[in-house]
């Protein structure tokens, strides 16, 4: 009966002392201007601007210089045609290619296009002539504006020239002879073709684990400040368990994150009006093990925070390296195995994969089971790691304390055989 009714007040003890650590914790966070920064304003504020830069979702009148040579009818309908698109726009003529080149190296036309002297002569002549086009490869959407704008145009005078030799006698048999086999170009999941819809849904979930790693990290920062011994954990009876200090910490950031997950995945793409199809059980199934993970994943990395401001540089340092193996940004299979390694260890690896194909496919809960999992395993090791270090730090916290009122017990007996 005794030992029973000594399990039961220990508990009783472990949950009260949880929550003690709960409230000092959500506190700290309040009254902490850095942390209330990086849990509250960044995570609000941060989706809107990234999501209205990209609101345009792509590039339109990119400039282009011309350099045409030709002066032929056939030359001047291509310029017109290509001028006439909602993606390029002629905004320079040009004398010499050199001159073309020189406006390119200014960054004052994005792309050229030359026509050579024989252009329309060859086409007269039945032999192929060419069309030259030159992109600024530095910048991928120009390179896709102009490459694509071309193509079609050159599409649209290949047809005409094919039906004006062909000698057709009716429309069905023009079509025919300019698309003997027809296909249809449908955009699946990023019906916009935006750059916005690719690229948002990444960072959105990439910024609720980094604002994570710099809010716990700079309230690590203050708690060893505050510490006499400048250890993690505080000389209190409240914090005299592994799971209650790890409990209690991990409920305050999960209460907070719940609220901004929410408000990151759901609410701002229908701001923007990117796409969302998502199902809000299956987020909620989802995001769980995510959040749970990025908590843990973030507490592990502020136990060797010894400064507040270390966490920002470590941030600033991994936000980049962290989208970019995510396998986003560039295919996952055209990254290295050892990279590949390394991102498994992080949250926002299994985050961006599964909410990328939940919010842009319509996927359900079943078909990211692997990133699901791997979430859940993340989870699981890293509250055990975080357990671990917090034993860690408890220990040295009683070793310092100890040694303090040895001290001190040293200093009284010395005190007390001068006296006598």
């Amino acid at each position: 009966m005794k030992k029973a009714k000594s399990l039961i007040q220990q508990i009783n003890e472990g949950i009260h002392d949880m929550c003690y650590i709960w409230a000092e914790e959500m506190k700290t966070t309040w009254k902490d201007e850095g942390v209330l920064i990086f849990f509250i304003l960044v995570p609000l504020l941060y989706p809107l601007v990234y999501s209205w830069i990209y609101t345009n979702e792509v590039v339109r009148e990119v400039q282009v210089a011309v350099v045409d040579m030709s002066h032929s009818n056939l030359s001047r309908q291509f310029i017109r045609q290509f001028d006439a698109s909602p993606d390029a726009k002629i905004t320079y003529y040009c004398n010499s290619l050199s001159e073309a080149r020189d406006l390119v190296g200014r960054q004052e036309a994005s792309g050229v296009l030359y026509f050579p002297e024989d252009f329309q002569t060859n086409i007269n002549r039945m032999e192929q002539s060419h069309v030259n086009v030159f992109c600024d490869m530095s910048f991928m959407l120009y390179y896709k504006a102009i490459f694509q704008t071309a193509t079609a145009v050159a599409g649209n005078i290949n047809s005409e020239i094919q039906i004006q030799r062909a000698g057709n006698t009716t429309e069905r048999e023009n079509e025919i002879t300019i698309k003997p086999l027809d296909f249809d170009e449908v955009q699946i999941f990023n019906t916009t073709g935006g750059y916005g819809n690719f690229l948002i849904p990444a960072v959105l979930i990439l910024i609720l684990q980094q604002t994570l790693l710099l809010g716990v990290g700079l309230s690590a920062g203050t708690a060893r400040e505050k510490n006499r011994f400048k250890q993690l954990v505080p000389v209190s009876r409240h914090y005299n368990g592994i799971f209650r200090i790890v409990l209690g910490k991990s409920l305050c950031y999960f209460m907070i994150y719940a609220v901004i997950s929410a408000y990151i995945t759901l609410v701002v793409p229908r701001i923007f009006g990117f796409t969302s199809l998502l199902h809000a059980g299956d987020l909620a199934c989802f995001m769980l093990p995510y959040l749970l993970s990025c908590i843990f994943f973030s507490m592990i990395v502020s136990c060797a925070v010894r400064y507040r401001e270390n966490i920002i540089l470590l941030v600033v340092f991994t936000s980049l390296p962290f989208l970019f193996v995510s396998g986003v940004s560039w295919p996952q299979s055209a990254i290295p195995e050892f990279w590949q390694w390394v991102s498994n260890l992080v949250p926002s690896t299994f985050g961006i994969r599964g909410f990328v194909r939940m919010n842009g496919m319509e996927a359900r809960l079943g078909d990211v089971l692997y990133e699901y999992r791997a979430l859940w395993i993340q989870a699981f090791v890293y509250f055990l790691i975080t357990c671990l270090l917090y034993r860690r730090q408890i220990i040295k916290t009683r070793r310092k304390e100890i040694e303090r009122l040895r001290t001190e017990r040293n200093y009284e007996t010395a005190e007390t055989e001068t006296a006598e």
